[in-house]
């Protein structure tokens, strides 16, 4: 092969990479995705704006797909050089099943997870922010803890109110399951009234979550790490005791 063509095969990979790059921040807000992982053995999964789910929203919306979140969460827990994961939150909240579903997903990992809320954890923002191993709320941040409601054209029967009564009690037992506060204590703040202009339930900010159980801990980015890289030496510690003791 001679000088030229080899020139214009270089241009034609870094070109690639170039357009590969590109589409990665386009679509995913971020230049590595879990299976190109190699420099750190923790990945940072952001969740910010609107959650999505089955209706697409409008282009201006900031939005977080979940057909991009769940792929991400599923090759995490497949790539063997990723042994934590951090999620960073700032979310308005969005769609319920879709937001559930992330949650699921980031609570039935097998590797440490850790969650801290910055600026907001809103809405369905607040099961997923409770569904990791360890959850982190900075000083100024907040969460709005209101009750399941429906946008658009909705069918005025018994039906419907029962089907979101029982929407609302998944995210209840979800929240209380993977988290410190009770049942009737996330009702209370649920179905507040007064709190919210125009509307029920309760924005807390800070170290009130952490004082109603919600999240555990008061703290930043640096805590955060901190405790992912506790939470992994003890995992490895597990591993390491359960391969002994399997050899003896």
């Amino acid at each position: 092969m001679d000088q030229g063509k080899m020139e214009n095969a270089d241009e034609g990979q870094q070109g690639e990479k170039g357009s590969t790059l590109i589409e990665k921040i386009q679509q995913l807000g971020q230049t590595n995705v879990p299976q190109m992982s190699k420099d750190s053995k923790i990945h940072c999964l952001t969740i910010v704006g609107q959650i999505e789910g089955h209706m697409q929203l409008p282009p201006q919306n900031k939005t977080t797909k979940y057909e991009h979140v769940i792929p991400q969460i599923v090759a995490i827990e497949q790539n063997p050089n990723i042994e934590g994961l951090l999620v960073i939150l700032n979310t308005v909240g969005g769609d319920v099943e879709a937001g559930l579903a992330i949650a699921e997903m980031l609570g039935s990992l097998s590797k440490p997870c850790v969650s801290i809320v910055l600026g907001g954890g809103h809405s369905i923002g607040v099961p997923i922010a409770v569904s990791c191993d360890h959850s982190f709320i900075a000083e100024t941040a907040t969460m709005t803890i209101h009750p399941i409601r429906l946008t658009g054209l909705v069918i005025g029967v018994p039906q419907t109110f029962e089907y979101l009564d029982k929407m609302q009690d998944r995210v209840i037992n979800f929240v209380t399951k993977h988290s410190k506060v009770t049942e009737e204590q996330f009702k209370d703040l649920m179905f507040a009234k007064g709190n919210l202009t125009r509307d029920i339930g309760t924005n807390v900010v800070g170290q009130e979550a952490v004082d109603y159980g919600v999240i555990d801990e008061v703290g930043g980015v640096g805590q955060a790490m901190r405790k992912l890289n506790e939470l992994i030496d003890q995992s490895n510690q597990e591993q390491e005791g359960n391969e002994e003791g399997m050899l003896q």
